[in-house]
């Protein structure tokens, strides 16, 4: 006689469920936004809603299933809750979900967000399917529990798109994402700026380009909320 066991095999998590594709779905987001001009000599700070929605099923430029990612904003008015106020139409952007990567088109330039499996130290280039350069992607890390926003989330995964941990004296670039499981995008950060003021510390360091901004931006897109409709 042989014994005879019934085996269950276990799908491989490669973490597709970073990036829902339910038609419907929808994520709120609160971003807050400076932008430093060297031309003017002036700061701009604002303060806004975004709206995130998956709204159709769609063919992209390549002819592969995609979905019309509809975005909506609300902007800040400490007069007038956001509740209070209606959506207005803001950008319309593409959602491409492969087996091997999710692709967004953000104002008419594709970015490879994610690459699957998503293993942490994993490494490609966003920006294969532009020209804007070669940046390597990695994930810092995956499946991590963590709060954003006040929100706690079982599995989140960190994207860093570009940290040049200020080597250069005069310019810092600094852009990173978060994903969770079943929401998709729930942060976003981005330091791009310039200085060409070299100055130092009493201690003969440099100072950091964020403490002599002179050009450039500072964003922060938050997690609020996410639903279907």
């Amino acid at each position: 006689m042989i014994g005879c066991k019934n085996k269950t095999e276990t799908t491989p998590d490669v973490g597709y469920d970073y990036a829902p594709i339910n038609i419907g779905k929808y994520v709120v987001y609160d971003v807050d936004s400076t932008i430093y001009d060297d031309f003017h000599h002036d700061t701009t700070y604002s303060k806004y809603r975004i709206k995130e929605h998956l709204a159709e099923a769609i063919t992209d430029n390549q002819g592969r299933d995609a979905i019309k990612l509809i975005r909506y904003i609300k902007k800040y008015n400490p007069l007038v809750s956001y509740d209070n106020m209606s959506w207005v139409l803001k950008d319309v952007w593409s959602y491409t979900k492969t087996k091997t990567t999710l692709e967004v088109v953000e104002e008419d330039i594709r970015f490879t967000k994610l690459a699957f499996p998503a293993n942490q130290g994993a490494i490609w280039n966003g920006n294969a399917n532009n020209i804007l350069g070669e940046w390597d992607y990695t994930y810092n890390y995956v499946n991590n529990t963590e709060t954003i926003n006040g929100t706690a989330f079982d599995n989140v995964l960190y994207v860093e798109q570009k940290d040049d941990k200020s080597k250069n004296a005069i310019h810092r670039q600094f852009y990173i994402e978060k994903y969770a499981k079943n929401v998709g995008l729930v942060y976003r950060e981005i330091k791009d700026l310039y200085s060409n003021t070299v100055t130092q510390n009493p201690n003969g360091t440099i100072k950091p380009v964020e403490q002599r901004i002179e050009k450039g931006i500072i964003y922060k897109l938050t997690y609020v909320t996410h639903g279907s409709e």
